[in-house]
């Protein structure tokens, strides 16, 4: 199945979820050694996966946000109230946001302080601001906080789902799991 259905996510959807869940999963990692390793070659190219990995999840988060349009999300149970509903509208849109925020706030960093960077080193990623140690500085206060933000809405995102399927005893996980089709 490939399109979204009323009661099912299709495949490039749950494609998408576990691709990019996998791939953020590993920009923590990344980003986390990387900023504490020790200055070195490795230290660099540690730092060369997780920009290119940042580029990845950019360009995934575009095709993703495509399909999205053209592919509206199955509906929650019938009995889900009125505050979870938008709880989880809320909650869906602000891990978009820090889909794109992220790799962008990643990306004047490495603009602002004036290093060249090819993606997976074959692609070259343009600057989109100049050199300044000011814009850089703020960048990197705010790719941290946004990283906290992530890491807190993950955990809210991980939560609900495991709180449907344990507590609410509802197909909203089954019905994202790979190879799964559910019915109501």
């Amino acid at each position: 199945m490939l399109r979204n259905t009323e009661n099912s996510w299709g495949a490039p959807a749950k494609a998408f979820h576990w691709i990019m869940a996998a791939l953020i999963l590993a920009q923590i990692g990344l980003g986390w050694t990387a900023a504490s390793w020790r200055l070195s070659p490795l230290k660099l190219n540690l730092f060369v996966w997780h920009k290119s990995l940042g580029v990845l999840i950019l360009a995934l988060v575009a095709f993703r946000v495509l399909w999205r349009l053209g592919n509206p999300a199955p509906g929650l149970p019938a009995d889900t109230p009125r505050w979870e509903r938008r709880a989880a509208g809320l909650s869906h849109g602000l891990l978009y946001a820090l889909m794109i925020a992220m790799p962008v706030t990643g990306w004047i960093i490495n603009s602002a302080a004036n290093v060249p960077f090819s993606v997976f080193w074959l692609v070259p990623l343009p600057a989109i601001v100049g050199p300044s140690k000011a814009v850089e500085h703020l960048a990197a206060l705010a790719h941290v906080t946004l990283f906290v933000l992530l890491a807190l809405a993950l955990v809210a995102h991980i939560g609900a789902a495991l709180r449907h399927h344990y507590i609410k005893r509802n197909n909203v996980l089954a019905r994202m799991l790979p190879g799964k089709a559910t019915n109501p």
